[in-house]
């Protein structure tokens, strides 16, 4: 008996020792993906379940009490105005086209591509970037930008503590928005499915 309990007493010191090394090293800025349409992200675990559209991954930096935008480089803020952003943290933020569509008027094929952003106080610019599995913006080549959108960006009550992009269909014809909201930052992007 003695024996049992002291070995249940080593296995959960070794396992809460073991919990706090690898708390220490999971990532502060987690990645996600988000599904259009959304139960395409449950399509393994259920029978029936429609495939996936289009798909974003990117990574869920925390505000942390910071700023999100600053005007000068002195300003206290994650990001410049006017300097392209990566909209997330660590890698850049992909966009999966699973089908061929129209985003600002024009025909983006099937495919793997990077969404930058270039944040202004009243709109942004979203870039559609045939640039893949960069870090960050540093690999960001405006001149391999597919399309780029100006989209207003509106200032809401509620904040949001981490970075989130959803995507979901306002009810219109194949269209969809991949809506973008970080503190009371909210933009979004219509995309036409072909």
């Amino acid at each position: 008996m003695k024996t049992k309990i002291l070995l249940m007493a080593f296995l959960m010191g070794a396992g809460s020792l073991f919990a706090q090394e690898l708390d220490d090293k999971l990532d502060k800025s987690p990645m996600d993906a988000t599904f259009y349409p959304a139960e395409a992200a449950k399509r393994a675990f259920r029978k029936g379940v429609t495939a996936p559209k289009v798909r974003v991954l990117y990574s869920r930096p925390a505000l942390k009490g910071r700023e999100i935008f600053k005007k000068e480089k002195e300003d206290k803020g994650i990001t410049m105005y006017g300097q392209a952003w990566r909209l997330g943290a660590n890698e850049s933020t992909e966009l999966l086209l699973m089908q061929d569509a129209m985003i600002g008027g024009k025909k983006i094929a099937a495919g793997r591509y990077t969404i930058v952003v270039t944040p202004h106080e009243d709109y942004w610019v979203f870039h559609i970037n045939s640039e893949n599995d960069g870090w960050g913006n540093y690999g960001h080549k405006p001149e391999l930008d597919l399309v780029t959108v100006k989209v207003p960006v509106k200032n809401v009550e509620n904040s949001l503590e981490h970075l989130t992009i959803a995507l979901y269909s306002p009810n219109e014809d194949n269209v969809i928005h991949l809506k973008v909201g970080w503190g009371t930052y909210r933009a979004e992007m219509p995309i036409t499915l072909m």
